[in-house]
């Protein structure tokens, strides 16, 4: 449960979203094809966090996150400054 997990200082708690990859012509392509942008939504946040709340929907760099799993829900931590934008 994401109650147990607190982030620290500039830390953002997040559950990924699966994002589908489509062409304009309608044909969804297999995973290993197209790099799929990354989405989450965020649980929780430290103190120090300035332009995100929980219940935005972010994009953040692929690279920069850490994969927790806690009571079978998986969960990312990503730092405040790796969020790239939220999605309205």
């Amino acid at each position: 449960m994401a109650g147990k997990l607190q982030p620290l200082a500039d830390w953002v708690v997040a559950q990924q979203e699966e994002a589908t990859t489509k062409t304009a012509s309608g044909i969804y392509l297999p995973d290993k094809v197209a790099e799929k942008p990354k989405v989450a939504k965020v649980i929780k946040v430290g103190k120090s966090v300035k332009e995100i709340k929980p219940g935005d929907r972010i994009v953040y760099k692929s690279y920069s996150t850490t994969d927790i799993k806690l009571d079978g829900t998986e969960y990312i931590l990503v730092k405040e400054e790796d969020v790239l934008a939220t999605v309205k």
